[in-house]
């Protein structure tokens, strides 16, 4: 099987924020089938729609490498969200722990359950910024410019 890079976006606004994005990690890397190879510095931001009065979010990427299905990294995703306390009540409501799949290589996937790339990820200063960090010249499959281009776009430069 082909080892892909998989871009994933770490987020959490509930209990230890931190603590809870570096168990997620450790879960991740306890995982035989998935890789952990970077991981982003964690930032600070405030909620973007759901609920008013949220705690603000620390975010973070990682970049895994990984020969699963992304279907199937979907599921083991969730269920570390499950496992750390995430009960989906809400959309963009509060949790304690949010993984995303942002990018899985260059592929383009959409189904009911999955939009790879993510949807709106060049619309967040919260993924783009820590992306940029570990993966400037990473390009977005369907806008067809890098994480740098998408940063630029969205702050304005």
């Amino acid at each position: 099987m082909t080892m892909k890079n998989i871009y994933i976006a770490l987020g959490a606004n509930e209990g230890d924020r931190a603590a809870n994005i570096i168990q997620a990690l450790m879960l991740l890397e306890e995982d035989s089938d998935i890789n952990v190879c970077l991981v982003s510095q964690m930032i600070e931001t405030e909620p973007v729609g759901g609920p008013k009065d949220q705690n603000a979010y620390l975010n973070a990427v990682a970049r895994l490498q990984s020969s699963l299905d992304a279907g199937v990294l979907l599921e083991r995703l969730q269920a570390i969200e499950a496992r750390l306390g995430r009960v989906r009540t809400e959309k963009w409501g509060p949790r304690p722990i949010d993984l995303d799949i942002l990018l899985v290589e260059d592929e383009i996937i959409d189904t009911p359950d999955l939009q790879v790339p993510h949807p709106l990820m060049h619309q967040r200063f919260f993924v783009l910024a820590p992306l940029l960090e570990i993966a400037p010249d990473v390009r977005h499959p369907v806008l067809k410019k890098s994480v740098a281009e998408l940063f630029n776009l969205l702050v304005g430069k």
